[in-house]
């Protein structure tokens, strides 16, 4: 599981130290073990300190992700795509869209999904079918489900756009 793009594995693990080296340094002190007390002292150390190195990176630029995404970079493509949802919920579709396309270009199967969800929220089904065609063609499991017999976008024509 990856992190948020421009956020590196400490964010989640220093968020994680602090509370433990505190239940650690709260144990250590009312059964007056000096190696609890001390080991909570390390956690509460490398909490603080990855906390801090984390807030002093800068954000993944979505021009570097995209670039690495073209040349094939799966753990790119990710950010591009996590980049691009961060864009659609704070009400950026624009930014979102195109974010989507190019991880969707990457090959990521779950960016043609969601590019679809968002093309079909904007200008409807009909626009979004191709991006859904695509996602189910790579393998997603829900937009597979669309095209099967009884599925909302049957091949048969029985669908919204037949």
């Amino acid at each position: 599981m990856g992190s948020a793009p421009g956020r590196g594995p400490g964010l989640g693990l220093g968020y994680f130290l602090l509370p433990a080296g505190g239940v650690l340094s709260l144990t250590g002190v009312i059964t007056g073990d000096a190696t609890l007390t001390g080991l909570s002292w390390i956690m509460w150390l490398l909490g603080i300190l990855l906390l801090l190195w984390n807030r002093s990176r800068r954000p993944a630029d979505p021009r570097e992700l995209a670039a690495a995404a073209a040349a094939g970079d799966a753990r790119a493509v990710r950010g591009l795509r996590t980049l691009a949802l961060t864009a659609r919920a704070e009400g950026r579709p624009d930014a979102a869209e195109r974010m989507l396309r190019q991880a969707a270009e990457a090959g990521d199967a779950e960016s043609m999904w969601e590019l679809g969800r968002l093309v079909e929220h904007r200008r409807g089904l009909p626009e979004a079918e191709p991006w859904f065609q695509m996602a189910a063609d790579h393998g997603h499991t829900v937009a597979k489900r669309l095209f099967r017999p009884g599925g909302a976008l049957h091949r048969d024509g029985a669908g919204p756009t037949g």
